[in-house]
């Protein structure tokens, strides 16, 4: 009895960890929806490549928790990866450790433009980062958890 309890309490955690995960995904797409539709700031190239890592991972772990997939990791963590490393990229050029010379942002407004600040370092690049760093965290947590 005890461990049924007890697994099933490893359960809704690791639940819980997706449920986490798919938050951050729709707080982070609506977040970005709200800066470039009606703040009106338009997004660089780097910022359109995590938009289409971030905005379909709303969807994928949603049906995960809905179907109680258990390969939901399997699914994600491909876009959470490629978005986070476009978004460590992304930061480590935004804030001069690699030069600007070697963006793809040629085009368009400068991945560099310093359209937010707040308390003088909260940025979208950071803002990005964190989403995508505390999605592969909760997936990585739920994966493990499970076995």
């Amino acid at each position: 009895m005890v461990d049924k309890i007890k697994n099933l309490q490893e359960a809704n955690s690791s639940k819980i960890l997706l449920y986490i995960a798919w938050t951050i995904a729709l707080v982070a797409t609506l977040g970005s929806l709200f800066f470039s539709e009606v703040m009106e700031l338009p997004p660089c190239v780097l910022c359109w490549y995590q938009r289409i890592a971030m905005y379909p991972l709303v969807f994928i772990l949603a049906i995960g928790i809905v179907l109680k997939d258990k390969n939901v990791f399997i699914y994600s963590i491909p876009l959470c990866l490629a978005g986070l490393g476009i978004a460590v990229y992304h930061n480590l050029l935004y804030y001069g450790i690699i030069p600007e010379s070697i963006t793809p942002c040629q085009k368009g407004i400068s991945c560099t433009s310093r359209q937010i600040e707040w308390l003088g370092f909260i940025t979208i690049p950071l803002l990005s980062l964190v989403a995508f760093i505390s999605i592969a965290f909760s997936l990585l947590f739920h994966r493990f958890k499970k076995n």
